[in-house]
């Protein structure tokens, strides 16, 4: 059951998210020269074609599935919809409220930032200034997918071994 939910919120998400990153690329294709980035002023044409905007593009698609994912898995876990909303985004949230309350520590604003789910996942959609981020864009996702793994490994544990 926990996987038929896993297959069919998954396909929900990738097509939704197909539409919605597709779209976003070309209103930002016809809205930023309006704006003042052009090449006149040292920002390329936006093409979905560059590899940067491609791997951003299909990143921020395959994040919003693992997000997903970690959703469902976390609230099949907790089996209460109110608690597991909270759950998750303070799963999502805290992390980088915390690293800003952290500003005189780097060493653990690095920690946080590299293994905390929505920071981590996030990196995918760095197009520029990738030697400065905490972890490499296809690293993040690998975190958030260990997150996401994570959660609906226990939680399909845990439908076996209570009444569901």
């Amino acid at each position: 059951m926990l996987t038929a939910k896993a297959a069919i919120l998954t396909g929900l998400v990738l097509a939704a998210g197909v539409i919605a990153v597709a779209g976003s690329v070309l209103a930002g294709r016809l809205i930023l020269p309006g704006n003042g980035f052009t090449a006149a002023r040292g920002f390329p044409p936006l093409s979905p074609g560059d590899w940067p905007v491609l791997r951003a593009a299909a990143g921020s698609v395959l994040y919003l599935a693992l997000i997903a994912l970690l959703s469902l898995g976390l609230a099949t876990i907790i089996r209460d919809s109110a608690a597991a909303i909270g759950v998750v985004l303070g799963l999502l949230y805290l992390p980088p409220l915390i690293v800003a309350v952290l500003a005189g520590d780097p060493e653990w604003q690095h920690r946080i930032e590299r293994y905390s789910p929505m920071s981590a996942g996030l990196t995918i959609q760095n197009t520029t200034g990738l030697h400065n981020l905490p972890i490499s864009p296809w690293g993040g996702i690998g975190v958030l997918a260990s997150w996401a793994a994570a959660a609906l490994l226990v939680s399909g544990l845990m439908l076996r071994l209570r009444d569901a």
